[in-house]
Parts: C-alpha cells; structure tokens; sequence
C-alpha cells in the first residue's frame, strides 16, 4: 500500500522564503528502512497514523506508535524498522527549505523549522486530518487544488511548529492598521448602519477631527459631501424596501429617517428620476 507524489513541481513559501516540495507520500512499512540522512536544506516530516516499529536516530531507539511525530532534517542519520504484526502506515512529506542569503526578514515558523534539526513526539496539532486533505486534494485535483496544496502543506509546518513549542503565544502580531485604513472602517459602516440618523457631527466626533475636516476627508476619499454620501445610502436602502409592496410609502420614509412621505418621495424623484411609486411599479413589471 503505497500513494506517492514525487513528480509535481510544488513551490510555496512562508515569509518569502521559497520552500520546495520534492516528496509526498503515504505508506505501509513491511521493510526496514536503513540507516541514511538528508543533505542541506532538507527536512523529512513523518506522521505515523497506524501501526509500531523503531526510528533510531543518531543511535538512539525511539519507540513509534498512533500519533507519533518526527523530522528528521539535514545530516540527522535515522533508520525505521517497522513492527512485524502491526507495521506502521506513513505519510512523509519531503521539503527543501531555499533561504536565500539576501533575506534577513525573521519568520517564527520556518525559523523554528530550520532551527529543529531533529524532533521526535506526539502530535497534538490534527497533522493527520491535514495529511489526508493533502492526498485527497493530490487525489481528485478539484478547481483549486494547487492553491489548498500550497496552503495545506503551509499549515503542515505551522502545525509542526506549534508542537514544538507546545503551542506557546507568538512574540509576533499584526501591525495596527493605519490612521487612513481606520478612518474608511469608520465612515463605511457609519454610512451603512445609521443612514437613518447619522449627522455630520457625530461622524466628526467618531474620526477625531472637526466638521469641516470631516468634509475634507468625504471628498478626498469618494469625492462626496457628506449629504451626498448619506442620500446616496438612504436611497439604496430606499430601492431594496420598495421591492417589499407588503410596505407603505410612509413606513419606509419612516424607516429611512425622513420626517415625512413627501420629504422622502421628494428626495426620491430627485435621486432616481422616478416617483417610489413609479419605481416600485416599474419593478413589480406592471
């Protein structure tokens, strides 16, 4: 019982260090493997789902079971000799880590990985679920399946990773967004959950700055005043409760926080060149 992919050119890379795919395979041991080691850059990831047997690594017997975790990477020498009633089932992934001497940037996870020369473990990060939608995905090749392979496989290592640090908190987080970043959060959802009250002022007060800056930023950023901006998501609102007949013209004037129907129907005209009720006829069809 043997899957292997050795022939598909997989690149991905973590940190914009480039990492390469040359091995991905699932297997039933009913052979010893011999003694042997990888060459620079090269890091065996073995995940035992079944089975028992023997990983020596530099001369030193580790018991294998269900669950069992290693890598063995560059000049580790290991052998694997499997248990003769219960074998061992595999799934090994192969990867050449290309770290180029130009790239200084630090990257927690392949850091981590290139640092780990040798572990051996339980797993307790769900590395066998991913080593099965990483063959199910080999397998079927559905729409998309080299992007789930490259992102698969980058998980893999992030999962790796965390066993061995016993899944401690990260020393690196996302930087805050920006001041511009923030202030178009602020004033889209402003716009699209109080169109019917939102006034000038209280958008002012929510970015920080005075009505006039406010003024500024709607025409930097939409080339909008702030009455246009708020008429413009009132009447979009507008035309989706129109497409309601069960609801009167004054209820949705009411909804849209117009004091009146004809202040509404008024805006309306102005807006779309048509009557609410001339819109909603022309959409009904009749």
């Amino acid at each position: 019982m043997k899957k292997a992919y050795s022939d598909l050119d997989i690149h991905f890379s973590m940190d914009g260090i480039s990492i390469h795919a040359l091995n991905i395979i699932y297997e039933q041991f009913d052979r010893t493997i011999p003694l042997h080691s990888h060459g620079n850059s090269c890091y065996e990831i073995h995940y035992i789902s079944a089975g028992f047997g023997t990983l020596t690594a530099n001369d030193i017997a580790y018991p294998i079971k269900p669950n069992t975790l290693f890598v063995t990477g560059p000049h580790i020498e290991h052998a694997q000799t499997p248990d003769r009633e219960e074998p061992m089932q595999e799934y090994c992934v192969y990867l050449k880590i290309k770290r180029s001497s130009l790239h200084r940037h630090v990257s927690p996870v392949v850091d981590m990985v290139t640092d780990t020369p040798f572990w051996f473990g339980q797993d307790h990060q769900g590395i066998h679920s991913i080593m099965k939608q990483l063959f199910l995905e080999l397998e079927h090749r559905y729409t998309g399946y080299m992007n789930q392979v490259e992102l698969l496989l980058s998980q893999l290592l992030i999962c790796l990773v965390r066993n061995y640090e016993q899944a401690q908190n990260s020393s690196y987080h996302f930087a805050p967004h920006n001041l511009t970043d923030s202030n178009s959060i602020i004033i889209e959802e402003s716009f699209l959950y109080e169109y019917q009250s939102l006034t000038l002022e209280t958008l002012a007060d929510r970015l920080k700055i005075s009505p006039r800056q406010t003024q500024r930023l709607l025409q930097k950023y939409y080339g909008k005043t702030f009455q246009q901006k708020r008429t413009e998501a009132r009447m979009s609102a507008a035309s989706i409760l129109l497409q309601d007949r069960q609801k009167s013209i004054s209820s949705i004037a009411d909804a849209l926080g117009y004091s009146s129907a004809e202040h509404f129907s008024s805006a309306f005209r102005n807006y779309y060149q048509l009557s609410p009720r001339e819109f909603r006829k022309k959409q009904s069809g009749f």
